[in-house]
């Protein structure tokens, strides 16, 4: 919340022990960003891209997840990243 920029390859890891149906919103929100839901073993689930600023509208992982990784928008389409697609980071183990 209140972040005014995000750099094109950065991002923020929202991690939790137990998969959930997470949902989020962009209250404070300055910046619009790709909001990646990821499952328990690094597989993308959904991509929410361009969510909108200061907008308390819910965005929902739509299945239970184990973390959710924003980018800015527009970032997963330059990536060509999609549904199945495998994150690798130490939260979801080796490959």
């Amino acid at each position: 919340m209140f972040r005014q920029t995000m750099p094109r390859r950065s991002g923020m890891l929202f991690a939790y022990d137990k998969p959930f149906e997470i949902t989020m919103w962009m209250r404070n929100t300055y910046i619009s960003l790709d909001m990646i839901f990821i499952l328990k073993d690094g597989r993308v689930h959904r991509i929410a891209k361009g969510t909108e600023p200061f907008s308390e509208r819910v965005v929902a992982s739509q299945g239970e997840v184990s973390a959710v990784l924003e980018v800015a928008a527009g970032v997963a389409d330059e990536i060509g990243l999609k549904a199945g697609d495998k994150i690798e980071h130490s939260f979801f183990g080796k490959k």
